[in-house]
């Protein structure tokens, strides 16, 4: 019989937590601690650890705004983060203990903004159903457009016309880890004139990052005549890799920069 205890995270079981995360089940790197704590100065944490007995079974990465824990805020995906083994009835009585917990914490609702199916190594719907269970109110569903490496893929005929563009035009791309460069020239403008916005990463924060995980955050440039023109940073995982940010300049459709860009990720180097 489970024993399923409830722990609030500290930073004395950083390692234990980043620990499980490198061989949980569906977790991928945004859930290091070093990674959900560059922008902790604007959260106010609230993760969750599930222990049966003394044994590390479970991981909720979240923050409490008001009455509410968020899985997680500043994270592009949350939810329970659990062990290889783990059963759907532990799953559901996890659920059930945090769900206690909380209600003890005077906390009034739990969101959760789920991982997509396509990150976890193997099935991992437990988490989901669970919710079903708990009779959790669905308010958002968000769409992914995926391309499955495994399988044949082939381009549209605008597409490889643009490509065509790009190499008449003699476009080179490197990645060159130019972040500062990516930002300033061509995310930063755009993302301001199209939307009114700014990146959610700095340029000083996406360059901490990426020295800390080298592999899983990638810069890929597009250069014209030695003029940067379109970049992407892409966000790889063991499945996944997910273009976070992707931007050319206004006259990327003369140069066909942007599927010129993507032709070169899906066939060399993804």
């Amino acid at each position: 019989m489970e024993n399923f205890t409830i722990s609030p995270y500290t930073p004395q079981h950083r390692n234990q937590w980043n620990e499980f995360v490198t061989r949980a089940r569906n977790a991928t790197f945004l859930f290091n601690r070093d990674f959900m704590e560059y922008h902790a100065d604007r959260f106010q944490d609230a993760s969750l650890m599930v222990f049966d007995n003394q044994k590390l079974v479970a991981l909720l990465p979240a923050n409490r705004f008001g009455n509410t824990v968020f899985s997680h805020q500043g994270l592009t995906y949350g939810g329970l983060v659990y062990t290889e083994t783990i059963k759907l009835a532990e799953v559901i009585s996890i659920l059930k203990k945090i769900l206690e917990y909380l209600k003890l914490q005077q906390i009034e609702k739990l969101q959760i903004k789920m991982l997509p199916p396509i990150y976890p190594s193997k099935p991992s719907g437990e988490l989901d159903y669970a919710l079903f269970l708990a009779d959790a109110k669905l308010t958002r569903r968000d769409s992914l457009s995926v391309i499955d490496l495994s399988r044949p893929y082939k381009f549209s005929k605008d597409r490889r016309k643009c490509v065509k563009r790009g190499e008449s035009a003699g476009l080179r791309i490197d990645e060159d880890n130019n972040f500062a460069l990516f930002w300033n020239e061509i995310l930063i403008p755009n993302m301001k004139q199209k939307h009114g916005v700014s990146p959610v990463h700095s340029v000083a924060e996406i360059e901490k990052l990426h020295a800390i995980f080298p592999e899983n955050i990638r810069q890929f440039n597009v250069y014209h005549e030695n003029r940067i023109v379109a970049g992407t940073t892409v966000f790889v995982t063991d499945n996944v890799a997910h273009p976070q940010y992707i931007s050319g300049q206004a006259d990327k459709n003369e140069l066909g920069s942007i599927d010129f860009l993507y032709h070169h990720l899906i066939s060399n180097v993804f």
